[in-house]
């Protein structure tokens, strides 16, 4: 092979290497990190601001930005950008030259979301009454196994978090993404008022019965019964929330 030809063929070689690097590395764009942190920072004040006791008195709840970022260990752009998306979903407001503070539901509010929230249940009973297994029905009795003998009043607290999870399951159960999105953000925002609303009047004793008399009419598949008892469970609260629930006033 003379010279000439042997350097073409190098260069051929090179000039094909090269246009398979330039397939294979495709070119990148650096990693925006503040991304995550303002993922990271969005759950974290979602999670303190669920846990917060929102009802228990009219004392407006004051989030300070600056001490958040101090709290967090990161700067006050991804606090800031995690308030904004919480503020889009209604859970803080920001009041010009104030600061942003935790909202607090008008009772008119609430008493809309409860209502939401009982077609979503009660659509989402109907289709495990069609499509839940015996297994995933069977876990819903056995939250209760511990509270079915009048021992709820000893541990309202820890019936509180079983009375959550269990209308979290029936959602769940459903196996339907729609309504389970649809659900998701409706329910953070009625998990605080369930927690307030539990300990009043009478309103354990009824949720064990009314939750066992679900359970029972998911068992027999019967649809109808199902969707009917858990509708009627949720707007037992809306109800209530109406008559005594003075406080979101």
């Amino acid at each position: 092979m003379s010279s000439s030809v042997h350097r073409f063929s190098v260069a051929k070689s090179e000039i094909a290497a090269n246009d398979a690097d330039m397939i294979e590395r495709p070119r990148l764009q650096p990693i925006d990190t503040s991304f995550s942190f303002k993922n990271k920072a969005y759950a974290a004040l979602k999670s303190v601001i669920v846990g917060m006791d929102v009802y228990g008195s009219r004392s407006e709840i004051r989030l300070d930005e600056r001490s958040l970022a101090s709290d967090f260990g990161i700067s006050r752009t991804p606090v800031r950008e995690a308030m904004a998306q919480l503020e889009r979903e209604g859970f803080v407001r920001s009041v010009p030259r104030r600061g942003v503070y935790v909202v607090r539901k008008t009772k008119r509010e609430v008493i809309e979301l409860i209502t939401a929230w009982a077609a979503l249940e009660s659509m989402a009973a109907r289709l495990i009454t069609e499509n839940g297994t015996e297994e995933e029905i069977a876990s819903l009795r056995k939250m209760f196994a511990t509270f079915e003998n009048g021992e709820v009043r000893a541990h309202l607290d820890e019936y509180s978090e079983v009375n959550i999870e269990f209308h979290q399951t029936i959602i769940r159960l459903s196996r339907n993404g729609v309504l389970m999105t649809l659900a998701e953000n409706l329910f953070t925002h009625m998990r605080m008022i369930r927690r307030k609303t539990i300990g009043e009047k009478d309103r354990a004793d009824r949720s064990i019965r009314d939750h066992i008399h679900i359970i029972a009419a998911l068992e027999a598949r019967d649809t109808v019964r199902a969707e009917t008892l858990v509708r009627d469970h949720a707007l037992g609260l809306a109800e209530h929330v109406a008559k005594y629930a003075d406080y979101l006033d």
